[in-house]
C-alpha cells in the first residue's frame, strides 16, 4: 500500500469513526508516530528511499500471486495450501531456491493483500449507488466537453459539474482544459460555494475520458496526487460503470 493511501485510510477512519491513535496504529500495524503524521497532513513527510534487499523469493512472486488470485474464485477444497504452492513451484517451475519458512512469511502478508486488491477493484468497477440520499452525504461529478464562444469564435472547453444528490444543487465551472489542476479546482470551488464537503462519498462516471485520465490514468491505479487531494478534503470517490450513468 502506498503511504499516501495509508494516510488517506487513517484520516478517513478518524473522520468517520473518531478512532483513537492507539486503535489506528493497531489496525494498520504502524507506529503511533505514523498515525500522528497522517492526522497532521494528507501528504507523508519526505523520507530517504531504503535500499531494498533482494529476497530469494523474488523470481517466484508473480507465480505465487497468480495462484492466490485463482483461489479467490476456486471452491474451498481446491484452494492452495502453503505446501501445495511450494510443491507447484518445485514441480511446475523448477524453483527450489526458497525455504518453506520464507514462503510462509510471504503468504501470511500477501494473501490478505490479494483479497483486498480484488475487493477494491470490484468496488471500483461496480460502484455503489444507494437508493436513498441524506442531506449533505453524497454528490456526483461530471467533467464533459462544452462549446463556448470567445471573441465570437467557437472554442471547445471542459464543463465541471458537482451536484448534491439530495437537493440537486449544483456548481458549474468552465475550464479551457481537462487537466488535473482544473479538475481539482472545480472541487475546491464547489466545496467553497456549497459550504462543505459531502460526508459519505462523491460519485464519478468512469466513462468520461477526463475523469478517467485525471483520477486514474491508463493503468487504472489512482494517482497519488488525487489520493492526497481526497485525503486532505476528507471524502471518498466511487466510480460508476456505464449502466449507472446520470443521476440515480
Amino acid at each position: 500500500m502506498q503511504r499516501v493511501e495509508l494516510f488517506e485510510r487513517i484520516r478517513r477512519d478518524r473522520r468517520l469513526e473518531n478512532a483513537s491513535v492507539r486503535e489506528l496504529a493497531r489496525r494498520y500495524a504502524v507506529h503511533r508516530r505514523v498515525v500522528r503524521q497522517a492526522l497532521d497532513s494528507a501528504l507523508p513527510p519526505q523520507r530517504k528511499e531504503p535500499v531494498m534487499r533482494r529476497s530469494a523469493l523474488d523470481p517466484a512472486k508473480g507465480w505465487i500471486d497468480e495462484m492466490l488470485r485463482s483461489d479467490l474464485t476456486a471452491p474451498p477444497k481446491q484452494r492452495h495450501t502453503n505446501k501445495r504452492i511450494l510443491d507447484r513451484l518445485r514441480d511446475e517451475y523448477g524453483f527450489t531456491a526458497v525455504a518453506y519458512t520464507t514462503l510462509n512469511d510471504y503468504l501470511r502478508v500477501r494473501r490478505p493483500q490479494i483479497k483486498e486488491e480484488a475487493d477494491r477493484a470490484r468496488m471500483m468497477h461496480e460502484g455503489m449507488v444507494p437508493q436513498f440520499h441524506r442531506p449533505g452525504e453524497e454528490a456526483e461529478v461530471d467533467f464533459a466537453e462544452v462549446w463556448v464562444r470567445v471573441d465570437g469564435k467557437p472554442m471547445q472547453c471542459q464543463l465541471f459539474t458537482l451536484r448534491l444528490s439530495y437537493s440537486g444543487k449544483a456548481v458549474h465551472r468552465v475550464f479551457s482544459t481537462s487537466g488535473q489542476e482544473a479538475f481539482m479546482q472545480g472541487h475546491v470551488d464547489a466545496f467553497r460555494i456549497l459550504g462543505g464537503v459531502p460526508t459519505r462519498h462523491i460519485r464519478y462516471d468512469n466513462l468520461k475520458p477526463a475523469v478517467s485520465q485525471v483520477c486514474f490514468g491508463r493503468s487504472r491505479v489512482e494517482s497519488q496526487r488525487w489520493v492526497a487531494f481526497r485525503s486532505h478534503y476528507g471524502f471518498d470517490a466511487v466510480l460508476l460503470p456505464s449502466r449507472h450513468r446520470g443521476r440515480p
